[in-house]
């Protein structure tokens, strides 16, 4: 089954790629690594989950606004290789959350993203994390996932 089909099954739309909101480009290409520049948690143009973990947001918010993030990563590497069947592998996922100081639960929000990608990747999604709070984001955003993908040559 296609990864969109699979979206589809779960509910979930891919979205336009989002535009760069500074200079740089959303995804970069050396050899078969696609190195996807940092998203947010963002949905038509407008945060769909902003403040930190801890005051506006939970940490089961925040686990869905790390979702949002891998739909619009995942955008950005269909714009960036035109199929996502050319995934060979998720490398890394760097996961920031937008949090109160003290905060140490990120790993549980920035398993919304690894879990979405387990579903939607199976053994190719299994890949290398970190998870990081962080004392504020582009936007107010509660989640910003930067994302290392191989493809096939």
């Amino acid at each position: 089954m296609s990864i969109e089909a699979k979206l589809k099954e779960l509910g979930l739309v891919l979205p336009e790629a989002p535009a760069p909101a500074g200079n740089y480009v959303p995804a970069v290409r050396t050899g078969n690594l696609i190195f996807l520049s940092g998203v947010l948690a963002l949905r038509d143009g407008a945060i769909t989950h902003a403040g930190p973990v801890g005051e506006k947001q939970t940490v089961e918010s925040a686990y869905e606004a790390a979702r949002v993030c891998v739909l619009n990563a995942l955008a950005n590497l269909k714009a960036a290789v035109g199929d996502l069947a050319a995934v060979r592998r998720i490398v890394m996922v760097n996961g920031y959350v937008y949090a109160v100081d003290g905060f140490t639960e990120s790993p549980k929000v920035i398993n919304g993203a690894s879990d979405l990608i387990g579903e939607l990747f199976g053994d190719k999604g299994k890949h290398a994390r970190a998870a990081v709070a962080v004392n504020g984001l582009p936007l107010g955003s509660a989640v910003e996932l930067q994302i290392v993908v191989e493809v096939e040559g």
